[in-house]
């Protein structure tokens, strides 16, 4: 519960940060919340401090809301990962499981050649190939999206269902024997009525609690890329590449702690929070629990 409620106030603060910069109400806050994430200064590696909670990066910039801004696209791409293994993983297992036989079989052995596949290779490979024929194609119909944003959004998608699919047709296959499935058939219902009325409403919970320990593995494969530079690019921003930008000032001379402590706390704290989370939700879906 106390990790569901941190994750709450985290969105709440993430979704009104960027109205906290309008006039009205930036005169009544303190002024260390109303700095623009891409404001430039003078006032290069400030230690926290009044006006910066979070200090300011090599540019001058107000690290808290860098922070905030890269969360919400952090959390952005693990929230598009997450429903692509709902929407995809559900399906994908849903009729693989009911339907069985050699239909289970050629699906199924798609998702394990799918696994054999590296993962983060396969996302890099993605990148590397189609980012500029993709940004071409943007530019040429003047849609102004970023390709390499959607092509992270493409490929975490793509490798974040497979777990999801497995786990659900493994529990549909154990579902489609039971009497109440034999009763609703020998009644005349369809199948695809059987799947969504009586087969994957049993599912919810399994589907809830995966889902929750879907977003930290997308988060982390994010921060991973952005960390190498394949990620998220300037002046956009990511948890990942805030960190990365924070290891680049690490040098014998001096080290600018700050950049690379707050956005790694940020990281880190939502990935347990999640955990957490996920671990609650098995627990209170679990049948096995509730009767002990």
């Amino acid at each position: 519960m106390g990790s569901g409620w941190f994750l709450l106030a985290v969105a709440l603060l993430l979704l009104v940060w960027p109205w906290l910069e309008h006039p009205s109400l930036a005169s009544r806050l303190p002024k260390a919340m109303t700095w623009p994430p891409t404001s430039l200064s003078d006032a290069q590696f400030q230690r926290p401090g009044a006006e910066h909670w979070f200090g300011t990066d090599v540019h001058g910039r107000d690290l808290l809301s860098r922070v905030l801004y890269g969360a919400r696209i952090s959390f952005l791409i693990g929230a598009v990962g997450a429903v692509v293994s709902l929407v995809i993983g559900v399906l994908w297992g849903a009729v693989a499981g009911y339907a069985g036989g050699r239909a289970d079989s050629v699906l199924m052995r798609a998702v394990d050649v799918l696994y054999s596949l590296p993962n983060i290779i396969f996302v890099i490979v993605l990148i590397a190939t189609l980012e500029n024929p993709l940004k071409a194609w943007l530019s040429a119909r003047q849609l102004n999206v970023s390709a390499r944003l959607l092509l992270l959004f493409v490929g975490l998608g793509a490798i974040s269902w497979l777990t999801m699919a497995r786990i659900v047709r493994g529990q549909v296959v154990s579902l489609r024997a039971r009497p109440f499935v034999d009763a609703s058939r020998a009644l005349g219902a369809s199948h695809a009525r059987i799947l969504r009325r009586h087969i994957l409403p049993n599912l919810y919970g399994i589907i809830i609690t995966y889902l929750t320990l879907t977003v930290p593995s997308v988060l982390l494969y994010e921060s991973f890329l952005s960390y190498l530079g394949l990620g998220i690019q300037p002046p956009q921003a990511s948890l990942g590449s805030l960190m990365a930008e924070g290891a680049a000032q690490i040098n014998p001379i001096r080290t600018y702690w700050w950049m690379i402590l707050f956005p790694g706390l940020t990281l880190a704290s939502a990935l347990f929070a999640l955990n957490l989370l996920g671990d609650g939700l098995r627990d209170a879906w679990d049948p096995r629990s509730a009767s002990e």
